[in-house]
């Protein structure tokens, strides 16, 4: 796959920018802003080894994590808000961000990881393709919430190694009403589709750590609002029952989740336990639970506006 030719014909996708489900045409090249208000130039909030994602993706090294503002979603209650919403961060390059990914590289992260990389795709190609030619061989990690195009991520066949998508939602009534986004569950499962199709179910290396494949992460919110237990359905469906799953406690109601019941509060152990149960029901064996006890104090929350980001770090 020539990377270069892929990046220039994603990039002139931002004439008219199309990339996610918005369709919003906006001219990235001149300044226009679409409903993620990104400008043409990526914005970066940071970029480090990060020991907070699931077992194969952070391993024992880390996992080379490029956290990028601005988000084609409007969750009421991310937590990464600061960036995603605030749109805090700092334009660069893309001879930066390839530099960006050989450092991470170099100090020994198992792969390169993008945060939010879905309105920043051709940038972030871009910048593979120097960094590759520059040494990188590292995977690629697509960690996006899942409001994709399926056209582009055909596009990424053979450029991304693992794909790390949310399934947030299963109803687009609940898509809107707390993620401001459209058409949700047709965009996510016919892009989810698309990366399994690609890559199939995750491979891991002898250590466990991931070198390719999909894993799904599904957030239990409030009340089961999200619909995971749908979701569940779909992925055995229509996918397979090998798929790795990540099924996550650790939601919060931070920025404006006050605002919005049942988001106002934290998700209940029996909520949490009748999904790990029905995907147990449903035969998926291989994936990462979490201790929703512990996550009374996650020291994962982030602060984007502080040098460590992470709590984990000032507990080391």
């Amino acid at each position: 796959m020539d990377l270069h030719k892929r990046s220039k014909q994603l990039d002139r996708m931002l004439r008219s920018c199309t990339l996610c489900g918005h369709q919003c045409k906006a001219d990235r090249f001149s300044g226009k802003k679409g409903f993620c208000r990104a400008p043409y130039t990526p914005i970066l909030s940071s970029a480090m080894a990060h020991h907070g994602e699931e077992p194969p993706i952070s391993g024992t090294r880390g996992s080379g994590t490029l956290f990028f503002a601005h988000c084609n979603m409007a969750c009421v209650y991310c937590q990464n808000y600061q960036i995603s919403q605030m749109d805090e961060g700092n334009a660069i390059s893309i001879d930066r961000l390839a530099g960006h990914m050989l450092r991470l590289q170099n100090s020994g992260c198992h792969n390169i990881n993008v945060v939010s990389p879905t309105v920043w795709v051709p940038q972030i190609i871009a910048a593979l393709a120097q960094a590759k030619q520059d040494g990188l061989h590292i995977p690629l990690v697509y960690n996006t919430g899942g409001y994709d195009h399926p056209q582009v991520i055909k596009m990424l066949d053979q450029a991304v190694d693992i794909y790390m998508p949310d399934m947030r939602y299963s109803d687009d009534q609940s898509a809107y009403k707390y993620s401001k986004v459209k058409q949700y569950t047709k965009y996510n499962r016919e892009s989810v589709m698309e990366m399994y199709r690609q890559v199939g179910p995750l491979e891991v290396d002898k250590h466990g750590v991931a070198v390719k494949g999909l894993m799904v992460r599904l957030l239990v919110l409030p009340n089961q609002i999200g619909g995971v237990i749908d979701t569940l359905n779909f992925i055995k469906q229509n996918l397979s029952a090998d798929v790795y799953l990540s099924i996550m406690a650790q939601y919060h109601p931070v920025y404006r989740a006050a605002d919005f019941s049942p988001l106002n509060r934290g998700i209940q152990a029996s909520e949490y336990r009748q999904v790990v149960q029905h995907a147990q029901k449903l035969g998926f064996e291989w994936g990462f639970i979490q201790d929703h006890g512990f996550l009374n104090d996650d020291p994962f929350l982030p602060d984007f506006n502080k040098k460590n980001v992470f709590r984990y770090y000032e507990q080391d």
